[in-house]
């Protein structure tokens, strides 16, 4: 028997090499004014105002020249007075920025309302305008999620802005986009992107849709970053894509776990990269949830994790150790650095194990950890 359950994402998502050409003209049906979310050289969306432009929008533009936080989403609700539509070009900062702006164009009540943890988490007064989203990196899997993510320097934490209608009505995943991009970013991007469809997988939210999702795309996900740390090569950015997509899908019909629980702390305390926070984590994470877990449905579907890894990583049948030692090694050969070259120290890594507990992300680990498992775990990842 099937459990019920339900499933959502971008009204509509149009995937694949080349679909990127199709998106100025979708726009237009969307609204004339258009407001272009980038990141912070313009140059790089210029051939997409162009095309807006030539579909005869009137298009301003807002730079992201980092991950978004209040103040950067308030100069962006100011710059989107008066526009039809946000349209996001960029990573996953960007697309959270476009997002959020979208979302708070309309709202009539103080955007600190409407913010998880630190504020009251209140549902949207009104409906979000039309967003669409565009990566140009393979990670968060943001063009297809209900939330944005956003910094509070007020209170040195990084939380969600959430409503089921922040979905995009349009996400264009077009690999190309993603070419050439720097090693680092690929790196870390790409141990994000796997992170998401590790942690729905073996989270306590699953439904099989999510499920298949998953075991598709874990595997794919390994052997892509693996290749791409050896050399650039077009059929891997495909695949990344791909599994950066799945995990977008996945975290927001299932959920996700201690690695994003303790990512969210983190960021907001250093303002260390996510994605990096992320794939030095996961090797940790993993281990102790294998470690305490007592279910046997959790514990057939972590070794399933192990397995995949050791198959990626030259280590078949590997056991959770074996497994997790040698995505940890791989890792800091392709460049990826730990915690504390990140900039987070004990004094940060404290006050993260004691915020998790009230991370949305934390509530589906597979297993309950407590604080000193916590600050195991980033003291091994340091």
């Amino acid at each position: 028997m099937v459990a019920p359950f339900a499933f959502a994402s971008a009204a509509e998502i149009l995937f694949g090499r080349g679909q990127a050409a199709n998106a100025a003209a979708r726009v237009v049906g969307l609204g004339q004014r258009v407001l272009l979310v980038h990141g912070r050289n313009p140059d790089r969306a210029a051939w997409l105002a162009d095309g807006l432009r030539a579909q005869g929008c009137e298009v301003v533009g807002f730079a992201v020249p980092r991950e978004p936080d209040t103040d950067l989403v308030a100069l962006g609700i100011r710059a989107a007075q008066g526009v039809q539509v946000v349209v996001a070009l960029g990573g996953g900062a960007v697309i959270d920025a476009g997002k959020a702006i979208a979302a708070l164009v309309p709202a009539t009540r103080p955007m600190l309302d409407h913010l998880e943890v630190v504020g009251q988490g209140l549902p949207l007064d009104h409906p979000p305008l039309p967003f669409v989203a565009i990566p140009t990196t393979a990670g968060t899997g943001a063009e297809v999620t209900r939330n944005a993510v956003i910094g509070v320097p007020v209170h040195r934490r990084k939380v969600s802005l959430r409503d089921a209608r922040m979905l995009p009505r349009l996400a264009v995943v077009d690999p190309a986009l993603t070419d050439g991009c720097p090693r680092p970013v690929t790196l870390a991007s790409g141990l994000d992107a796997i992170t998401q469809v590790i942690e729905p997988f073996v989270c306590t939210r699953t439904n099989p849709l999510t499920d298949a999702l998953c075991r598709d795309a874990i595997p794919r996900g390994l052997a892509a970053i693996r290749r791409l740390m050896e050399d650039e090569e077009p059929e891997a950015r495909d695949e990344m894509a791909w599994v950066s997509l799945c995990g977008g899908l996945t975290l927001a019909n299932a959920g996700l776990g201690a690695v994003h629980g303790l990512a969210g702390p983190l960021g907001g305390l250093t303002g260390a990269p996510h994605g990096a926070i992320c794939g030095a984590l996961l090797p940790h994470v993993l281990m102790a949830n294998r470690t305490a877990a007592h279910d046997p449905a959790a514990i057939e579907r972590l070794d399933q994790v192990a397995r995949w890894i050791g198959a990626a990583f030259d280590t078949p049948f590997a056991s959770m150790p074996e497994a997790t030692r040698a995505l940890a090694d791989w890792s800091h050969r392709a460049g990826l650095p730990a915690l504390t070259a990140l900039g987070i120290g004990p004094e940060a890594q404290a006050a993260a194990a004691q915020a998790a507990a009230a991370s949305s992300s934390m509530k589906a680990n597979p297993v309950a950890l407590t604080e000193n498992q916590l600050r195991r775990i980033m003291e091994e990842a340091g």
